[in-house]
């Protein structure tokens, strides 16, 4: 255990990951309890109003809808460390083999984000940094504040009417896909999504690394070099972007983590079948498995993306990254 007691790095990963589990556990709880407080009744939502009492109690009995909240929690948290988070109440089927498909493709969608997004708003960024005060400055700026101002849905039907239906018809208003099919089968149909959520995450990242990278430019060891005759390039890139990189780095966390929940509202203007429209359906349905077992991933992205973001800090950033492998 030497490198744990040697590294503020290792011991800043443990801690965040103890921390993790904790979150989710009350997570856990709360997803448990609301779902519990719903209005309505399980057994009638699953069998219709024609049910009659006889089958409704026998539906009870077979889902334990009358065990102690207690126990149909601890029956529950059980499943899920088994790798079994229960069976839907709309088709029979394992809630896992049912989100497994949505999960991947809203991971898709969210990686080609990361790659399409995230490396233009950051170039921008920087570029604005450079060309502050100027008009190309205030245009992006501009821009930026107007796309922070727009909701996701406005942002992605506005897209569609420009790119699928009133100006142009170059590619399709719905993501819908035939049963069995890999959505990586039709990369045409990412793209308004893929393009909406870039959209959506733009403005915060953009406004951090400009404020973050001007902040960095008016510093004396920036002046420093200056005066050594460094190279734009290399100032800008070798010792300005490291330095500014940190505070973007968590808006980007917490960017994608809000567009964990964001995404639930994209994917049912697109009818994508990702995490969000699955949502939807378990809550019309009232299928209250598929919603804790739903919510519970996102929120263990939410929490994954942020332990990632603290451990991605402390590398890129110098003076961290060089304080992180010291002894205490």
């Amino acid at each position: 255990m030497d490198w744990y007691k040697d590294s503020v790095y290792a011991r800043l990963v443990v801690r965040r990951a103890i921390l993790g589990v904790l979150t989710l556990f009350l997570v856990s709880l709360v997803v448990f309890s609301a779902t519990q407080l719903l209005p309505g009744d399980t057994a009638r939502a699953v069998l219709g109003r024609s049910a009659t009492p006889e089958r409704l109690e026998a539906l009870r009995a077979q889902l334990h809808l009358d065990d102690p909240a207690i126990l149909q929690f601890a029956r529950w948290a059980g499943g899920l460390l088994s790798g079994d988070p229960g069976i839907s109440l709309v088709n029979g089927k394992p809630v896992a083999e049912l989100i497994g498909p949505r999960i991947s493709n809203s991971l898709v969608l969210l990686g080609l984000v990361g790659l399409f997004g995230i490396p233009p708003s950051i170039l921008l960024g920087i570029y604005a940094a450079l060309r502050r005060g100027r008009r190309s400055d205030s245009s992006v700026s501009v821009v930026a504040l107007a796309l922070a101002a727009a909701p996701e849905f406005v942002i992605a039907i506005g897209l569609i009417l420009l790119f699928s239906t009133v100006v142009f018809q170059w590619l399709p208003p719905v993501s819908m896909i035939r049963p069995g099919m890999s959505i990586l089968d039709r990369p045409d149909i990412l793209v308004l999504p893929v393009l909406t959520l870039s959209l959506v995450c733009f403005p915060y990242i953009f406004r951090m690394m400009r404020a973050s990278m001007i902040e960095v430019l008016e510093s004396d060891y920036m002046e420093m070099a200056k005066l050594k005759g460094l190279s734009p390039a290399r100032l800008v890139f070798l010792h300005g972007l490291p330095n500014a990189i940190a505070p973007t780095v968590q808006v980007i966390a917490l960017t994608f983590a809000y567009l964990a929940g964001g995404v639930v509202v994209v994917e049912y203007v697109f009818a994508f079948p990702g995490i969000g429209q699955g949502l939807i359906n378990a809550i019309a349905t009232r299928d209250i498995p598929t919603i804790q077992c739903i919510v519970l991933a996102l929120a263990g992205f939410y929490v994954a993306v942020n332990i990632l973001a603290d451990v991605i800090v402390v590398s890129v950033t110098p003076r961290l990254r060089a304080r992180a492998w010291q002894k205490p």
